[in-house]
């Protein structure tokens, strides 16, 4: 769900639905009527006027198909959570604590179909490009909901021995803290089409920092796209080397270590990544954007996987 929402987006294929109709958007348009009417509700908005007037239909379609999968996709998502939810809690297999963490994933799926709506919608009143913010959510939401039913389903399987490290969890903590802002900033170079600025690595222009970049940093920490290109490398580098230390000195612990190694493997992974996906821009966007993406979601797994097994068990039971 998260690798095709990724190139829904590097495609431009996100503004290509302008309705948000949960029950009857599930068909997809059955012969050329249903698609002209769809075409013409695209063509009011500004995304054609003032990016894809070139667009005919067979255009249209090859970006309406990405949009369409995405969001059938959550619904199918829905209906895979819902069936087994209803029949499980007849036949009373979900104690009090069970039901409570299962309805929680529960909203926050539908949290994160509304996210995903609001995100479009903010796209299609006067600029063709949805809010950098509102996509930020969009893509938090939906790795916190994946780091959630990660953390949920580990508990349900035989508790493994626990580790007892303080400094390595406070080390974690902090690993956590920097991944959460490297997403954020993530998401922002996403929509503000930063990752295509500078292409070179490890310089950006004639140096490590950008020309000019301290006299507009504070002001545009969020919203100017040089200057989130340079926080996301330079997170990157912060990620890398706390990655590297936890990895470390956890890699020998009997119960943590494997966790903390495959952790360092999946960090340094997504940073080369990164590096490609800079050097590989404008020639592959779309496969090396999905690639980048799909190496945060193996991160934010690989670090859900640690931190089970440095919380003690009382503390994860389920019952």
């Amino acid at each position: 769900m998260v690798v095709v929402g990724g190139i829904t987006r590097l495609t431009g294929s996100g503004l290509s639905i302008t309705e948000w109709n949960v029950v009857t958007g599930t068909l997809p348009p059955m012969g050329e009527a249903d698609w002209e009417v769809l075409f013409a509700k695209y063509r009011a908005t500004p995304q054609f006027a003032q990016i894809n007037a070139h667009f005919g239909l067979a255009e249209f379609k090859r970006i309406f198909w990405w949009e369409y999968v995405h969001r059938l996709l959550g619904r199918v998502l829905g209906i895979v959570f819902l069936v087994p939810f209803f029949y499980f809690l007849a036949r009373g297999w979900l104690d009090r604590r069970l039901r409570r963490r299962v309805l929680l994933l529960f909203a926050l799926g539908a949290f994160q179909g509304v996210l995903g709506w609001l995100m479009v919608a903010s796209g299609l009143v006067d600029r063709p490009a949805v809010s950098h913010y509102r996509l930020a959510a969009h893509l938090l939401t939906a790795l916190a909901t994946l780091a959630v039913t990660l953390w949920f389903a580990l508990d349900l399987l035989p508790s493994p021995e626990r580790t007892a490290h303080p400094r390595g969890r406070i080390l974690l903590a902090s690993f956590a803290a920097l991944l959460g802002l490297q997403l954020l900033y993530g998401a922002f170079v996403a929509g503000l089409r930063a990752g295509g600025i500078f292409n070179t690595f490890p310089l950006m222009g004639d140096g490590l920092a950008p020309p000019g970049l301290w006299a507009d940093a504070w002001r545009g920490l969020a919203a100017d796209p040089v200057v989130v290109q340079f926080a996301h490398r330079l997170l990157a580098w912060a990620l890398l080397g706390v990655g590297a230390v936890l990895a470390w000195r956890l890699g020998r612990d009997p119960s943590a270590g494997r966790a903390a190694r495959w952790l360092g493997a999946a960090v340094a992974l997504q940073f080369a990544l990164g590096v490609v996906t800079i050097l590989g821009f404008p020639r592959y966007p779309v496969g090396l954007g999905a690639l980048h993406q799909s190496g945060a979601v193996l991160l934010v797994v690989a670090t859900v996987v640690l931190a089970h097994r440095m919380v003690p068990a009382r503390m994860t039971a389920v019952d």
